[in-house]
Formats: C-alpha cells, structure tokens, sequence
C-alpha cells in the first residue's frame, strides 16, 4: 500500500441512516459470524461467488481481521431498524446486508481502484437494499483514496449485472470460461466505474 492511500483516515464506526429501515456502519470484530452467514447463503445459487464450499469463521478470520485494519478497504454493514419506539441501543440489531472495498491487485500502483462485493440476507434481495448499498459505498470512495471501483459478476448472473449498469457500471472486460462451478463452465464480467463528484453529491 503507497504512502498515498495510508494517509487516509480511518473512518469509525459511526452509523449512517440510509432509510428509515436501515443503517450502514464499517465492521466491527463481534460482526464476523453474521456476515459469514449471509456469504454462505450465496454460494449454493452458484450466481455470486466463486467459493463452491460452506466458509467457516476459522477459515475467515484473517481476510476479515484484514478489512477491519485497513484504513482504506472496509467493510460496511447494513443493519435492520426496529420498528416503533424500540429503544436501538439496547437492541442488537441484524445484519441483513453487507458490502466490502478489496485490492484489485496487491501492486501498490493499483491503490486508487478496488473491487467492490455485495452481499444480501436472501429475505432483503430484490428490494432496492442492493442498489442502496452501492450507490451509498460509491460516495464514501473519495475519502478512502478510490478513484476506480471494479465488480466482477459471473455472466448469468443477470440481476447483479443489471444493478451494477443502472447506476452506471460499464464493461471493462469479459473472461470467458474461467470458473469451474462444478456443473457448468462460468463465463465472469467486469463492470467499472470512475468515481466522480456526481457520486457524493447523490448521497
């Protein structure tokens, strides 16, 4: 990581109203299981993951350490609201979604452009928190060093492709048959986007 991208300031965990159903906020150690568990919910559609395997925690525990000391490639978690007067802060809230900025390459140079990955507890999907999420993390980018963000989506994964060119996603590249999914041959997709001013002010 360049000098450049370690200069940025951590963001804490301070809670970011998207709705009035839920908040986002970066990660925090006690949230490991949870997001394990709406990851692993993924995996047996074969639509957005290339893991085939149930992850464990044991086996997550680095690469989430990882995210939660970087200064620039966090991790944010959606958390569900109570409804009425429940008091918020004696009640623990679910995670219901979550999304990641990771390396696009370990070479320092490609500091300024990131995957981007998003995951939905499958009882929140096709309801706009995807797209709410995205578009949110999009306007946190400028302040993490990020000037490109990438998403690599399997090609028949037709619901993540059209969500990530509706809000302004373009292909960048095609590789065709590079994943195994035990059953058929996985063609994945490469969606860019320059993030621009357009992005925060949206927020």
């Amino acid at each position: 990581m360049s000098d450049v991208a370690l200069n940025v300031i951590t963001t804490d965990l301070s809670t970011h109203q998207l709705t009035q159903q839920f908040m986002v906020q970066r990660a925090s150690k006690e949230d490991l299981a949870e997001v394990l568990a709406i990851y692993n919910q993924s995996i047996p559609g074969k639509q957005a993951t290339a893991n085939l395997a149930l992850v464990t925690v044991e086996e997550r525990t680095a690469w989430f350490d990882k995210h939660l000391d970087s200064p620039t490639r966090p991790i944010y978690v959606v958390k569900a609201l109570p409804e009425g007067d429940a008091d918020r802060q004696s009640t623990k809230l679910p995670i219901v979604a979550w999304g990641s900025f990771s390396d696009l390459y370990a070479r320092t140079a490609y500091h300024i452009s990131t995957e981007i990955s998003i995951y939905l507890n499958q009882d929140y999907q096709s309801k706009g928190l995807g797209s709410l999420l995205t578009r949110w993390m999009l306007t946190q980018a400028p302040s993490l060093g990020i000037r490109n963000i990438v998403a690599l989506i399997f090609a028949h994964n037709q619901p993540s492709l059209g969500l990530f060119r509706k809000i302004g996603f373009e292909q960048w590249g095609y590789m065709p048959e590079v994943c195994d999914m035990d059953g058929f041959i996985a063609d994945v997709v490469m969606l860019g986007k320059a993030v621009t001013s357009d992005d925060i002010s949206d927020n």
